[in-house]
């Protein structure tokens, strides 16, 4: 009987995706929203780079609590791959569940987003900053109670006329953007495995600007 207990308890414990050494393993944090209707929109960049590290190494991602989710396994480094499934604005509750759950530290956090601020496929990296207006982030920085965690910001430009900007960024990207886009998606999925092998100040000084 005793027995039967342990083991209905332990089923109900969730299981880590993540083993090992606490400081060899990295949250990488896609935002963007769920469904159709945004897959291929500027807003939804965060999920379109973790897709591409999930496709260009045959992962298989697997729908949990909170988000998809699915791991990527570099010379002794995990790289737990999230994309939530809370929307944009309540990204927080699920960057907040998946570092406690899988024991991974803040640092080893690194939250992708769009940044209107930055032409079209620069990428730009920083370990702290503000939410800059990006509803995401906000909503991070509110719930780690914290504006130190490294995010890498994806630059899609502002060529959107006054009074157009949420259009233009659920907008989806325009021709010249489409065809860019598979060789900066190649540059983006280097920078993250850099940032779990190479460190943080190594990956900002190789690829910030590029």
């Amino acid at each position: 009987m005793i027995l039967f207990f342990r083991r209905l308890f332990s089923s109900k414990k969730e299981k880590s995706l993540t083993e090992g050494d606490s400081m060899k393993k990295f949250l990488i944090v896609g935002l963007g929203n769920i469904g159709p209707k945004y897959e291929n929109t500027r807003h939804n960049i965060g999920f379109k780079i973790v897709d591409f590290i999930a496709h260009e190494n045959n992962l298989i991602w697997e729908t949990a609590k909170l988000g998809d989710v699915t791991l990527h396994k570099k010379k002794g480094r995990s790289f737990l791959l999230l994309k939530p499934s809370t929307y944009m604005n309540l990204s927080g509750k699920a960057v907040n569940y998946w570092l406690d759950k899988e024991k991974i530290p803040l640092e080893n956090l690194l939250v992708i987003t769009d940044d209107l601020n930055l032409p079209f496929g620069t990428l730009r990296v920083k370990t702290k900053g503000s939410d800059g207006g990006h509803n995401g982030l906000k909503d991070i920085q509110h719930t780690l109670q914290t504006v130190e965690y490294n995010r890498f910001r994806f630059g899609i430009s502002d060529a959107f006329s006054k009074g157009r900007q949420v259009d233009y960024v659920l907008g989806e990207w325009n021709e010249e953007e489409t065809k860019q886009l598979p060789e900066r998606l190649e540059v983006a999925a280097k920078l993250i495995e850099s940032f779990g092998l190479a460190g943080i100040k190594d990956t900002m000084n190789t690829f910030n600007g590029k």
